[in-house]
Order: C-alpha cells, then sequence, then structure tokens
C-alpha cells in the first residue's frame, strides 16, 4: 500500500510517519508534505493507493485539497487526520474511507490501515480483467470488443441513441433521472413526445447492444421508473483500464520506461474524442492532461539519458494532441537545437507563428522569441 502524507506541521508529519511504520506490514510511505501546494502534483507522481491528509491547513482546506486529489487521480483512498471532529460528516460526503482524530494512537491507526487494505483487495477482486471479457472502448470513439478480439466501430441507429449511450455510460456508477435526460437530448420538445423519443432511443440502445454481442451490459429502471442506470455486468471500459495501469507504473528508471512508454501508447485518442459532447469535456481534459503529464515525465527522463530523439517523439505526439500549447513548440526547439538540427528549430518557430499569430491571432510569448533571436545570433 503506498501512502502520502500531508500536514502543515512538522512534528505531527513526522509522528504519523513514525506510527505508520510500526503498523502491520506492506505499507510504503512515498511521499510526505507539509507545503499542500505541493500535493497534487506529488500525488500525480507517486500514485499512491492512499493519502493521509490533516483537514487544517493555513493555504487550503484540506476538504478541498482532498477533492483535488480525487480528481487528478479518481480511486485515491482518502484518511482525513485532524483535531476537529466537525469535519466528520463532510469528511465523509468526500468518500473518505476513515477519519482519525489527533493525537494519533497507534491501535486506531492500526485499524485504518486495516480497512484500506481491505478496501484495496476487494477493489482489486472486482477490477481483474479477464481477456475473455467484452470491452467498450472510449478512446476518441465508441468501439466495442468482444473475447480479446478485435475492436468493431458501432453504427447507431440515431445520433440520439449514440449519445444516450454514451452519457448513461459516462454516469455508469448511478441512476441518471429521467428529466435530465429528456432536458439534455431534447430540451425543444413537448414532454410527451420527448418520453416517447426516450423510450425508441433506449430501445435502439439494447437491440445495437444484441447485435454487437454486448448483452452482459444492460439499461437498468430505477427506483420508481424515475431514472436509468447501465449495469455494465462483467464488461470493463478501456479508459478505466488505462488508468489504473497509468496508476500501477511506480518509478521511472532505465528498466521500467518501457512499460511507461507502452501505457502511454494505449491513449490512442481523446475520451470521446469524436463526439462534441459537451458533459464529457471534463473528463476528456482530465484523462488528456494525465497522459500529458506522464509524456513529459518519460521525456525528461530521455532528456536526461541524452535519448533526444526518443524525447522529440513524445513532445511531438503531445503537440498533435494540444496544438495550442506553445510550450511544445518550444520545448522542440530546444531539443532540436540540443542535437544542432538547425532545420527542426526553424520549423517549429514557423508553427508556432502561424499557429499562434495567424490561425489564434494571439502574440508569441516574449521568452520564446528572446531565445530564438538569441540562437538566430548563435547566443545560445
Amino acid at each position: 500500500m503506498k501512502v502520502i502524507l500531508v500536514d502543515d506541521e512538522p512534528l505531527a508529519l513526522s509522528r504519523l510517519q513514525k506510527l505508520l511504520e510500526r503498523v502491520v506490514s506492506g505499507v510504503e510511505i512515498v511521499a510526505s508534505y507539509s507545503d499542500p501546494n505541493e500535493v497534487t502534483l506529488g500525488v500525480l507522481e507517486h500514485r499512491p493507493d492512499v493519502v493521509f491528509l490533516d483537514i487544517q491547513m493555513p493555504e487550503i482546506d484540506g476538504l478541498e485539497l482532498g477533492m483535488q486529489i480525487q480528481t487528478v487521480v479518481p480511486g485515491t483512498e482518502i484518511v482525513f487526520v485532524t483535531g476537529y471532529d466537525q469535519y466528520a460528516v463532510r469528511a465523509f460526503e468526500l468518500y473518505a474511507v476513515d477519519y482519525i482524530m489527533k493525537p494519533v494512537q497507534l491501535e486506531r491507526l492500526n485499524q485504518t490501515v486495516m480497512r484500506v487494505m481491505d478496501k484495496m483487495n476487494l477493489k482489486g477482486t472486482k477490477e481483474t480483467q479477464d481477456l475473455n471479457t467484452p470491452m467498450v472502448c472510449c478512446f476518441e470513439q465508441i468501439r466495442f470488443q468482444l473475447n480479446a478480439m478485435k475492436t468493431q466501430n458501432v453504427k447507431w441507429r440515431t445520433s440520439k441513441a449514440q449519445e444516450l449511450f454514451a452519457y448513461l455510460l459516462h454516469h455508469r456508477k448511478r441512476v441518471v433521472s429521467r428529466n435530465l435526460l429528456l432536458e439534455l437530448l431534447w430540451p425543444d420538445t413537448p414532454e410527451d413526445k420527448a418520453v416517447q423519443y426516450l423510450y425508441t432511443a433506449i430501445y435502439h440502445i439494447r437491440q445495437t447492444l444484441k447485435n454487437y454481442r454486448m448483452d452482459s451490459i444492460s439499461i437498468r429502471i430505477g427506483e420508481l421508473e424515475t431514472g436509468y442506470r447501465l449495469d455494465m455486468g462483467n464488461a470493463h471500459v478501456d479508459t478505466e483500464l488505462w488508468e489504473k495501469d497509468l496508476k500501477q507504473l511506480g518509478r521511472l528508471d532505465a528498466d521500467t520506461v518501457d512499460s511507461h512508454e507502452h501505457v502511454l501508447k494505449m491513449y490512442t485518442g481523446d475520451y470521446l474524442g469524436n463526439y462534441e459532447y459537451l458533459w464529457a469535456e471534463h473528463e476528456r481534459e482530465r484523462l488528456r492532461m494525465l497522459w500529458l503529464y506522464q509524456i513529459r515525465r518519460v521525456s525528461e527522463f530521455y532528456e536526461q539519458q541524452g535519448l533526444m530523439d526518443k524525447a522529440i517523439r513524445l513532445i511531438q505526439d503531445a503537440q498533435r494532441i494540444k496544438p495550442d500549447e506553445e510550450d511544445y513548440y518550444f520545448l522542440l526547439m530546444k531539443l532540436n537545437h540540443a542535437i544542432d538540427n538547425q532545420v527542426g528549430v526553424e520549423e517549429q518557430f514557423f508553427l508556432l507563428k502561424t499557429r499562434m499569430e495567424s490561425d489564434m491571432e494571439l502574440p508569441i510569448s516574449e521568452e520564446i522569441i528572446r531565445w530564438y533571436e538569441q540562437w538566430c545570433n548563435n547566443l545560445i
């Protein structure tokens, strides 16, 4: 169990670390922070299973920080540590796995660690992937994969049936109210007609799942017929499995870099990227940022090892996904300069100038212009 500790009081941080070192084996403290501003990046880097988090901190409320942690790395368990029990209700609303009062007692901490481990074991049992189970693929567009066979593009009867399935898949862990679906898909249609359209779309989804032999997935009606929930059965979702693999990567060195690259290649496009669904944008951006962050890590590793060609290739991959981000053009200018590729530097500056000034009507940052002018004058 990988653990991160957060407390703005160094003495409290040290005490918690010493107590954790005395509890059951299998606990690895991968990082500890007294500055809450460093925590989010630390969670992205170390991918902990659980964060022990103080609630009362001067710069940021621990509850708010807990929400940030679960946003950037969903599935991270949170254990709140505090001397103020009035936070208990809010803490558990945030789905904290436990809540410990200061001063922390060893016996109580043991109970917490065992609770987290039990939850991790249960989660691992539920999420173990069987190669013979069906898969819903969400990178770029919805596709189906059955029994580890080649993925199949899906032909939907209507665009509304496609979006309804995508929305229920996006919210698969809860019941979605019927009124919300009617407002989302048929906002300007009289309710009686919209309800009929909804029933028809649900029928088409069920037929599509049956035709593609994905009928282990079903649409369940909520209590009192107030909404619908997508029951995945034994099917997996590729973006969910990808994020799980990303979280388990661990350290980055010469022995593990191939595994890191393998996970990077599994990201074949943005989440539902071919569809202009505004409701998917937050998740799309979140997964994209996780991928881009990992690309920067691996690219920097290659640069440190002198493997500039590999570093350039990865940044080019990031540039294709985020063509409006000038940092990638600047990085490629520097990397091409490092291998004495003058044409590469000129090309990246030209592409950036065209993109920013012509397409987006924005100026290039002064730092990049200054660097480029120095390079042209052989001052770099």
